[in-house]
């Protein structure tokens, strides 16, 4: 699996847990939605993105994205 995908995913299930807890325990959480969704943002017109910069250290290959 490539970083990209891997960013894609990681996003994806931290943007659903956020959801997800704040319906449980409280609309707090849903900062943890705003703190992703603005990182990936960011990195779309930037290009830096701190857990690609950490999957490419640890020697996973990069993707289209993240090269």
């Amino acid at each position: 699996m490539s970083i990209d995908r891997i960013v894609m995913a990681f996003a994806g299930t931290m943007i659903l847990l956020s959801l997800a807890l704040s319906q449980l325990h409280g609309p707090g959480w849903l900062w943890l939605t705003a703190i992703v969704g603005a990182n990936l943002l960011q990195a779309a017109f930037t290009g830096f993105c701190p857990l690609a910069i950490v999957l490419k250290r640890i020697g996973l290959r990069p993707g289209m994205a993240f090269e």
